[in-house]
């Protein structure tokens, strides 16, 4: 049997990954997003670093076909940006742009850098994009921003979900009380132990002052 406490901390990480800021489902047309970000989060770059830590990765889990490329810079003084590629109608029955990334040859793909290599590119044929001004932005503005350009389909927890977690808690709860319950009856039983080896000890003494 799963540990209660190992098995509650499993599904905590796998409901905090599914729900929560960033649980969405984006529209078929959207085909990739780009982040340009520093590496450092002050001068205005701590919400988009929040949003890239805590509401990127719920994007993705939901969104996991969509291309979602991080581009970060040591220069703090430059922008911070989230830019949304939409397909148009017209190429929205056309080959989708992740599938135009697998016949780029390697070299040439965009991919994610912590070194300004991966700048946000111009809209392909077919394509329009929407960007998002981050810089001093809470991650809470981006994200709200970002639910309203895109139509995303926000994702709560369902009943039977939130019952699981529920019954979760409650057997972590109990398995918390239950060890302190052991905890108590293995102090009071080490401390009953001290205490006879202390009356051992100074009986000893007694028969031994006796004797002499």
């Amino acid at each position: 049997m799963v540990n209660p406490g190992k098995r509650m901390n499993l599904l905590k990480t796998l409901f905090n990954l599914r729900h929560g800021p960033g649980a969405a489902i984006l529209p078929p047309e959207i085909s990739r997003l780009h982040m340009d970000f520093a590496l450092r989060w002050n001068d205005g770059h701590m919400g988009p670093r929040k949003f890239w830590k805590t509401c990127l990765p719920r994007l993705k889990f939901w969104n996991p076909a969509i291309p979602m490329i991080i581009n970060r810079s040591p220069d703090n003084s430059g922008p911070a940006t989230l830019s949304i590629y939409f397909r148009k109608a017209a190429a929205a029955a056309a080959t989708p742009t992740s599938a135009k990334v697998h016949m780029t040859p390697l070299a040439q793909q965009a991919h994610s850098s912590s070194t300004n290599e991966c700048p946000a590119p111009p809209p392909e044929e077919g394509e329009r994009v929407v960007t998002i001004e981050m810089k001093h932005q809470h991650s809470e503005a981006i994200l709200e921003e970002f639910l309203l350009k895109t139509g995303a389909q926000v994702l709560r927890p369902t009943p039977d979900e939130e019952n699981e977690m529920r019954q979760a808690e409650d057997l972590r709860d109990r398995a918390a009380i239950d060890r302190s319950i052991m905890k108590k009856y293995i102090d009071d039983k080490r401390a009953e132990e001290k205490m006879l080896a202390r009356a051992r000890e100074e009986a000893d003494a007694i028969r031994a002052a006796n004797s002499d």
